[in-house]
């Protein structure tokens, strides 16, 4: 995180239970002004309870919550919701639909008539919202109450929005562009942002840093990139996209698998390992086996395998094999069009550099 960055919120080790089941176990994380965090993880994992926490309207068991540097939930501690200085946007947008566009934008305001209404025009412009001001929410799209329930969040100028999957009921045409323009609004006003989603393509487009989230915990947390390219175990790795596994006894530090043997260092002789493998990172070889005249450290060795299934996807195809090597199933992402048929028999290489050894 730069250091040219004020800290806007802190989080250290929160944790809270319901019914015995601990909901959020010790979480940690810090968001700086103009950055955007993205709490990751599958439904039920503490995501929104994280958040609600934040928020001040549920109260954690253990752990403190700071903003800019001020505690506002801790020991003997719990600043109200309304003093916190917290944007709060939701999946159902939660706004009022007996007022207008004007009045929920400007709703909770503490300012004379005359700035509230240059300031809720504001917004609604920055949002191409204007001229909407005297509108009901039933009379808007999907897309125009995010954008409306965006401008009543940007309001009060909030030094922390936490976001609880808030593009998950537009339109899968809308979503992308909406979510572009709210980052740039965010980004403009020096937010700090934290999102809570289930969608690991959301995370990637939006974060500027992942934590993702399993079981009350945060297992990794990272820049997108590294999160995607160094997953912290399998289950980290498969959150993201479709993965095969190759699975091997680890002996005198290697494992024999389809493409020749794995390193495999760190692993005690006999011990089960799984080799992780995205489908993007099999390729068939057209020579049969043959490596070509210039091949690459990270090449692996050839192996064949026999044509499952093939399905076209519109970006890519998807190809399913059968190994040969002890029957072991793998699919290839292969760009464009490629629909061979069920029975072909054909050579695939794997890129090493992007193989994941993982103990069992």
């Amino acid at each position: 995180m730069p250091d040219t960055l004020p800290l806007r919120l802190d989080v250290t080790n929160l944790s809270r239970s319901f019914g015995g089941r601990k909901v959020v176990d010790g979480v940690s994380l810090s968001v700086a002004a103009g950055q955007v965090t993205c709490l990751l993880g599958p439904s039920g994992c503490g995501k929104s309870t994280t958040l609600r926490i934040i928020a001040g309207v549920d109260r954690a068991d253990a752990g403190e919550v700071r903003l800019d540097g001020q505690t506002v939930a801790g020991p003997g501690v719990h600043v109200p919701p309304e003093l916190r200085s917290v944007g709060l946007m939701f999946q159902d947008f939660a706004l009022f639909p007996h007022l207008t566009v004007a009045e929920n934008v400007g709703f909770g305001l503490r300012l004379d008539r005359a700035e509230k209404a240059r300031r809720v025009g504001e917004l609604l412009e920055k949002v191409d919202l204007g001229g909407f001001g005297p509108k009901h929410p039933h009379e808007l799209s999907g897309g125009e109450q995010q954008r409306v329930a965006l401008a009543r969040a940007l309001a009060p100028n909030p030094r922390v929005m936490l976001m609880d999957e808030p593009f998950s009921g537009l339109d899968n045409r809308l979503r992308d562009g909406i979510r572009d323009r709210t980052l740039d609004l965010l980004k403009e006003a020096g937010t700090a942002v934290l999102l809570v989603t289930h969608e690991p393509d959301e995370a990637m487009r939006m974060a500027d840093e992942i934590a993702l989230m399993r079981g009350g915990r945060i297992v990794q947390k990272g820049a997108p990139y590294n999160v995607y390219n160094a997953p912290v175990d399998k289950a980290a790795a498969a959150f993201f996209s479709d993965v095969n596994v190759v699975r091997g006894i680890s002996r005198g530090a290697l494992t024999e698998t389809p493409f020749g043997a794995f390193l495999t260092p760190g692993h005690a002789d006999g011990a089960e390992v799984e080799i992780v493998i995205r489908p993007q990172h099999l390729r068939i070889d057209f020579d049969r086996g043959g490596r070509g005249p210039n091949p690459t450290p990270e090449d692996g060795v050839p192996a064949r395998g026999t044509v499952l299934r093939s399905r076209y996807l519109g970006r890519e195809s998807l190809v399913d094999f059968a190994m040969d090597f002890e029957g072991a199933k793998l699919t290839a992402s292969v760009p464009g069009v490629f629909l061979p048929k069920p029975g072909t028999v054909l050579w695939l290489m794997i890129r090493r550099d992007r193989c994941f050894v993982f103990g069992v």
